[in-house]
């Protein structure tokens, strides 16, 4: 049943690998968090702008796969394929969340105890993705997020709205009015960085439906959604040899720079967030799609990355939670913590690859033949 996934159309297999690369990089950002006391102090500091790459990379592998499409796919049919590919992790993740939240004693960062409603209601809204609004009861570590038991959900609720954006205009706009929406994006984004909207001094926003917050998410996704599908439509492959491991290298150093200009200077960085957004990232993915030609272990190691790039980035946050209330717990310094950091990184890509193995792969394909069946 593998040929339910594939295309007629060549595959990217570059760019599934960089996804994986930067999903590893969010990783070691959220340890970051467990020690930082502001964003300005924060390890491996633009981890967040990874969100931006996968953006990016969404929108040039949809512009690619589906532009030329319409005439025989309906629009029922693409939602159809998007929440087959999507939402089974979503699911397995929320799950996951509510188990490690239960783990930790079900109470709040503040110590305050959660009710047994309120954990069930984040639960039934973290796998239907609505977000939940900052101090309502079933926000229930307390801190603002819009999916409390696996904060990453976040990015997943923005690409929904991206899938819908890009089914119901997006695909429709002429090249020249989709790059019409690419530069008042941008300028968009770019305007809430350098004028620092998010209070924070930086782009990391998205996550809350608190104050800009979700105006900012909504800038990162449109500009590097309808820039990745800008890029498929004109896209012309440059002669580049080794762009897998030129775009790793260049992924590493651009998201592990420290913060730039402090809270006093906050503009800088969010320049530089907008740099990286605006220019970096388009031309890395743009690279990669390049190169079609790749010795065998570089393919290898592409694919496995790629496969487990979405798993490990829906599953490893309820890991993250009980790492940081052992560390916040316990006052763990952050040298001393190091092993216990690395072993929740192995536990999370473990637990990714079993549940693509035993549970994503199969149940797309369960639900892909069923869907097939029912057309008949």
């Amino acid at each position: 049943m593998a040929q339910i996934f594939k295309d007629s159309k060549p595959h990217y297999q570059l760019l599934d690998g960089l996804r994986g690369v930067a999903a590893l990089m969010v990783i070691w950002y959220h340890v970051g968090e467990a020690f930082a006391t502001s964003p300005v102090d924060q390890r491996f500091n633009h981890g967040y702008l990874a969100v931006d790459f996968f953006f990016i990379l969404s929108g040039f592998v949809i512009g690619y796969a589906y532009d030329d499409r319409w005439g025989r796919m309906s629009m029922k049919g693409f939602f159809r394929r998007r929440l087959i590919r999507l939402h089974p992790m979503v699911l397995m993740g929320t799950v996951i969340g509510v188990i490690t939240f239960c783990i930790q004693g079900c109470v709040r960062w503040d110590g305050t105890p959660v009710g047994l409603s309120s954990v069930l209601l984040a639960l039934l809204l973290g796998m239907f993705l609505l977000p939940v609004y900052p101090g309502a009861g079933c926000d229930v570590r307390g801190n603002g997020e819009m999916f409390p038991l696996n904060g990453p959900s976040w990015s997943l609720f923005f690409e929904y709205i991206g899938n819908i954006l890009y089914a119901l205009v997006l695909h429709r706009l002429p090249t020249k009015w989709l790059a019409a929406v690419v530069g008042v994006s941008g300028i968009g984004l770019l305007a809430f960085g350098v004028f620092n909207l998010s209070g924070y001094g930086h782009l990391g926003v998205g996550w809350s439906l608190g104050e800009y917050n979700f105006l900012g998410g909504m800038l990162r996704m449109l500009f590097s959604y309808s820039m990745g599908m800008l890029m498929a439509r004109n896209f012309k492959p440059l002669h580049i040899r080794g762009s897998f491991w030129i775009g790793t290298i260049l992924l590493g150093a651009f998201l592990a720079v420290p913060h730039i200009g402090g809270m006093e200077q906050p503009w800088m960085n969010g320049l530089y967030d907008s740099f990286c957004i605006l220019v970096v990232f388009p031309c890395i993915v743009y690279m990669a799609a390049s190169e079609q030609k790749n010795d065998r272990n570089t393919v290898r190691i592409s694919q496995f990355l790629g496969d487990i790039s979405y798993p490990v980035y829906m599953v490893h946050y309820p890991f993250m939670y009980l790492f940081y209330a052992w560390v916040w717990d316990n006052h763990v310094p952050y040298i001393e913590a190091l092993p216990v950091a690395f072993g929740v990184i192995v536990v999370s890509i473990a637990v990714a690859y079993l549940c693509m193995r035993f549970y994503d792969l199969p149940l797309r394909r369960w639900l892909a033949v069923y869907f097939q069946k029912s057309r008949r």
